[in-house]
């Protein structure tokens, strides 16, 4: 595989093959076909961990064990008081955050616009309180804040999801021909076979927590060069019958 970019029977194929190493791993990875529809997308939750915002009591308490807070002040004169004793108030507003378990869901769909797979997802606490998108920023690792810091809201962003007309979230696919291309590149050079989605979930899934085992990538192989045909999902891409 030369080329960064996927033709969408190609993507059926990848998924496919990686369908049937997850269903060895037994790790959770199903596909969901649309009603109505010849579409559909590879899916799975998980439990990660992220970072949730706090609701306080009077005392100061939470229930979250593992808490930092901020504290930000603020000084104001009283405007009625004309007594010189009186100084400025000092105003103390306290904002908590916390680690807390995070319930994950990955959708990963094809994207014809720009001929490459998309990850979409969005994440909850346990109570079922969606993540904000502020909250899913906090999340992501600290060694990838830093590399995209210059550009959050370019690399996460929330939008509608295109099969489901839900709100999800995002990684913007705009950047995958830059770091894909060097990839498949060497791969080419070293006459290594490549599974593009696995690959390409290798470096964007821990970004928002989803992390692929090593054998995924030296276990699952590069799909069949076939005459090209019109898409249809591999039948084996449905989740088996319990």
């Amino acid at each position: 595989m030369s080329s960064c970019f996927l033709d969408e029977e190609t993507f059926c194929q990848c998924c496919q093959l990686l369908l049937q190493h997850s269903h060895s791993l037994c790790d959770g990875w199903s596909w969901e076909q649309v009603k109505g529809s010849e579409e559909g997308y590879l899916r799975k939750t998980a439990l990660g961990t992220g970072r949730t915002r706090c609701n306080l009591d009077q005392q100061g308490n939470s229930s979250d064990q593992h808490q930092e807070r901020t504290f930000s002040l603020s000084f104001h004169n009283d405007d009625d008081d004309d007594d010189e004793d009186d100084g400025a108030v000092c105003c103390i507003q306290e904002e908590s955050s916390s680690s807390s378990v995070v319930q994950y869901e990955y959708h990963i769909l094809y994207s014809c616009s720009y001929q490459t797979p998309v990850l979409y997802f969005r994440a909850s606490t346990l109570e079922g309180r969606s993540l904000c998108l502020e909250e899913v920023w906090d999340s992501v690792h600290p060694n990838y804040r830093q590399r995209l810091q210059h550009r959050p809201w370019d690399t996460i962003t929330q939008q509608e999801h295109p099969l489901l007309g839900q709100s999800f979230f995002v990684l913007h696919p705009c950047r995958t021909e830059e770091f894909m291309m060097p990839v498949l590149k060497a791969a080419l050079e070293e006459h290594r076979q490549v599974n593009y989605i696995v690959t390409w979930l290798s470096v964007v899934g821990p970004v928002v927590g989803l992390d692929v085992p090593l054998s995924y990538c030296t276990q699952v192989p590069e799909p069949p060069h076939t005459p090209s045909r019109s898409p249809q999902p591999p039948p084996a891409l449905h989740s088996p019958q319990p």
